[in-house]
């Protein structure tokens, strides 16, 4: 679910760039924002799967439909930033070792995350790293185009495309078997992070209206700048927190 001027990693980046002044405080509250509906989401979670709180409370159409739109604004804002960064190779393979951490943890508890936002995040940042010159290439009228043809041809294919085998749970197609307590495939995600990258040029480069440069949100906003040290510890604390009530509650 991720940040030149402040912590690295999910969401690095949001300087105004050569004709600006510091951080893009608009986009770091949004991250913030997103941020903020995560943890509560999790929390969620873990009071149905771990207090027997109604499933309806974590589970139903309004909620569902929220965390997609939260978590797209999340992978959005990251290819966003990937536009201000100095190296998203380096951003990428950062990421990478907290997606690593965070699998390594979950399996731990037996709610293994295999794919979650994380990894997406790393799997985007490096190949955007990788592949950032010859997309910049793109004329920026035919880009968004582009990009959202391929959000929906591959979000229709990872729906309907039956491949089976298991081997591609990364790109999208699980097979019978896999679960993952988080799971963010890279089709059709990767053309959400990617849109991002091509919104990020205008950013950048100061197109947008005033405000957008000059709003404030301080609490919201300094959420946003440590996007990826509250992802990694907010679940072990709620963990923590709701396993102690229940201790309680037994008692």
């Amino acid at each position: 679910m991720t940040a030149a001027g402040g912590t690295e990693g999910v969401g690095h980046g949001t300087d105004a760039g050569a004709g600006g002044a510091g951080r893009i405080d608009c986009i770091d509250a949004l991250r913030g924002l997103a941020v903020v509906l995560m943890v509560a989401h999790h929390l969620l979670y873990d009071l149905v799967e771990f207090l027997d709180a109604p499933e309806w409370l974590f589970s139903n159409p309004i909620f569902d439909a929220l965390h997609y739109l939260f978590a797209g604004v999340f992978i959005f804002l990251s290819g966003v930033s990937s536009r201000f960064s100095r190296s998203n190779i380096k951003r990428g393979l950062k990421t990478l070792a907290a997606a690593v951490a965070v699998t390594l943890a979950t399996w731990y508890i037996g709610l293994p995350v295999l794919f979650g936002i994380l990894h997406l995040l790393a799997f985007c940042m490096l190949f955007y790293g990788l592949t950032g010159k010859l997309l910049r290439r793109l004329p920026r009228a035919a880009a968004p185009a582009i990009y959202i043809a391929g959000l929906v041809g591959s979000a229709l294919a990872v729906r309907y495309a039956h491949i089976g085998g298991g081997y591609l749970w990364a790109l999208g197609w699980p097979g019978s078997g896999f679960w993952s307590s988080d799971y963010f495939p890279v089709f059709p995600w990767l053309f959400v992070f990617l849109m991002g990258t091509w919104a990020g040029a205008y950013i950048r480069e100061r197109r947008l209206p005033d405000w957008f440069y000059e709003v404030r949100i301080p609490l919201l906003a300094a959420v946003g700048r440590r996007a990826l040290i509250i992802y990694l510890l907010h679940q072990p604390v709620l963990y923590a927190a709701v396993t102690a009530i229940k201790k309680l509650l037994q008692q």
